[in-house]
C-alpha cells in the first residue's frame, strides 16, 4: 500500500522535543560498489540507514506543515513489527492494527501512509511493490537549480489510496537526496515541489527533518523523532 498526497489537520498538540539525535556521516557508496551490489534505489535507501530498519522496534514523530498565518500537525507512534499505529491530535486519540483497517479507520491510515511516506520515503523506494523506475543523469534541480542525478519512480495504476502516482528524486553522488518532485497522476507538470534538508541520524535512521517549497511560504517538518 502507497502513500497519498499531503494530507492536512488543523489540531494543535505540542510534545517535547527529543535530543539525543548525531548529524549524518560522510560515508558514501561509490559508483563501483553500488553497480556490482545495489541499484540506485537501493543505494539511497541504504545512504538512508535502510540496513538498520529490521532493529526498529518503534518509531514517534510529529508530522507538521507550516503556512502563512496557519499550523497543523498530528503525531504518530508506530511499532513496525506488530504495524499498531496510533494517531494522536489536539481533539482525537486513535489506535489501529494495519492488518484490519476497515471503514472506521480507513481515512486515519490514509493520513499514516502520507505522513510516513514523507518521513521514510527513501525506505519506499525498496518496499513498495508495482512501481517501475527511471534514471537520468545531470538534471538541474527544480530549487537549488544544482545539477544533480534524478530517480523517478512511477506507481502502478492498481492498488493503494492514489495509485498511478508519480515522484522525482534528486540526489548527489553521495545518493543523498536534496529535492524531489511530486506529480500526482504522473502527469508532466509537477504537483508539488520541496526540498530535503536538516538531515539528523536516529539510531542508525537518517530522517530529513525539513521540506521547503521554493517560496518559502510551505514548510512540512518533523519533530519529537525517537526510534526504539
Amino acid at each position: 500500500m502507497k502513500k497519498i498526497a499531503l494530507l492536512l489537520v488543523t489540531s494543535l498538540l505540542i510534545f517535547g522535543c527529543k535530543n539525543d539525535t548525531e548529524k549524518p556521516s560522510e560515508n558514501t557508496i561509490s559508483s563501483e560498489e553500488k553497480s556490482k551490489e545495489l541499484s540506485t534505489a537501493e543505494a539511497i535507501a541504504y545512504k538512508n540507514g535502510f540496513e538498520n530498519w529490521n532493529a526498529v522496534e518503534e518509531i514517534n514523530f510529529t508530522f507538521n506543515v507550516d503556512r502563512p498565518n496557519s499550523h497543523s500537525e498530528r503525531s504518530w507512534s508506530w511499532k513496525p513489527k506488530t504495524n499498531d499505529v496510533t494517531m494522536m491530535t489536539v481533539n482525537d486519540t486513535v489506535t489501529y492494527n494495519r492488518a484490519k483497517i476497515d471503514s472506521t479507520n480507513q481515512r486515519v491510515d490514509a493520513a499514516f501512509i502520507n505522513d510516513k511516506y514523507w518521513l521514510l520515503a527513501p525506505y519506499n523506494l525498496v518496499w513498495d511493490k508495482g512501481t517501475s523506475f527511471t534514471e537520468k543523469e545531470n538534471q538541474v534541480a527544480l530549487i537549488s537549480k544544482d545539477t544533480l542525478n534524478m530517480l523517478t519512480i512511477i506507481y502502478g495504476n492498481e492498488g493503494g489510496y492514489t495509485p498511478g502516482d508519480a515522484y522525482d528524486f534528486y540526489y548527489d553522488d553521495k545518493f543523498t537526496i536534496k529535492e524531489w518532485v511530486f506529480r500526482k497522476g504522473n502527469d508532466s507538470v509537477p504537483t508539488m515541489t520541496t526540498t530535503w534538508e536538516d538531515y539528523e541520524i536516529y539510531k542508525g535512521l537518517t530522517i530529513a527533518k525539513v521540506h521547503e517549497d521554493s517560496t518559502k511560504n510551505f514548510k512540512l517538518h518533523f519533530t519529537n523523532i525517537s526510534v526504539k
